[in-house]
């Protein structure tokens, strides 16, 4: 006996998930690892499954590419409204597995784009990896453990595209590594990440959030400054540093609409077919 999943995909930066409303959250780590590879499914850095709840509010859970269980993504929660508002400009409550998040959607010229903020939270000291020793990062270079409802190591470099960010990140894998350069304008900095789950993605929400706040902290951005631009791969977010509150941040960017499909589900085994 087999059923059907209704999914759509959206990317933000390049950062791109798959929706899945209504979906089960038992079969979220299976579906992961057969709908995001890249060559035998669908593909995506990760899969987003939506639940309405009775107030109105929605529940999203993702699940990485590898079929790990992630706490938050910045830029996934806004292709995760995107999906769930169809678009429509409003503002959205959202439980995810770091707390509640308030997102706001605002409509583009582009049908297909739409412009989303999202209240992140606060930004706490977080831990580093346990294999954060065996790394030998460089005394010299800034590093700052932060956590954003998922954990972060963010390092000061003096060109990110110089630096073999795939070896790093692998030998950290339980944790998203951002390495980042100033500017280059005067409020900005360049970052490349690699994410835990999904590996080296164009760009990362939770990510560029922690960026920004240690480039903030380590001066190399002005410390007057209210606003961060973040330069990635993928294109460039915004960060909102002591917003709405001191110590919390807000995230700035576009989330597009690829596409929609429908998947067979094999209900006995729990697979898609």
């Amino acid at each position: 006996m087999s059923r059907t999943a209704h999914l759509s995909k959206h990317h933000g930066l390049g950062n791109d998930f798959l929706v899945w409303q209504g979906g089960d959250v038992s079969l979220g780590a299976a579906m992961a690892r057969r709908w995001c590879d890249r060559r035998r499914g669908v593909g995506a850095d990760g899969l987003l499954v939506a639940t309405p709840r009775p107030d109105a509010s929605w529940e999203m859970v993702l699940f990485n590419a590898d079929g790990s269980r992630a706490e938050m993504s910045g830029n996934g929660i806004r292709c995760f409204v995107q999906a769930i508002s169809g678009g429509v400009p409003g503002s959205y409550r959202v439980h995810t597995d770091a707390g509640e998040r308030m997102v706001e959607v605002l409509a583009t010229d582009d049908p297909q784009t739409v412009m989303a903020s999202v209240h992140m939270g606060p930004v706490r000291s977080g831990r580093p990896s346990v294999f954060w020793a065996e790394v030998g990062a460089h005394p010299d270079r800034p590093v700052a453990h932060l956590d954003l409802g998922n954990p972060h190591t963010v390092v000061g470099v003096d060109d990110v595209t110089v630096v073999d960010l795939s070896l790093i990140g692998g030998q950290v894998p339980d944790i998203n590594l951002e390495i980042v350069h100033p500017g280059p304008e005067a409020t900005a900095i360049t970052m490349r990440v690699h994410e835990r789950g999904a590996g080296i993605t164009e760009a990362c929400g939770t990510g560029a959030c922690a960026s920004a706040w240690a480039a903030v902290q380590w001066g190399l951005v002005p410390a007057s400054v209210a606003e961060v631009l973040v330069h990635m791969d993928g294109g460039d977010a915004r960060v909102l540093l002591n917003t709405p509150e001191p110590g919390h941040v807000t995230l700035v960017g576009p989330s597009v609409y690829i596409a929609s499909v429908d998947l067979p589900i094999d209900a006995s085994t729990g697979t898609a077919t």
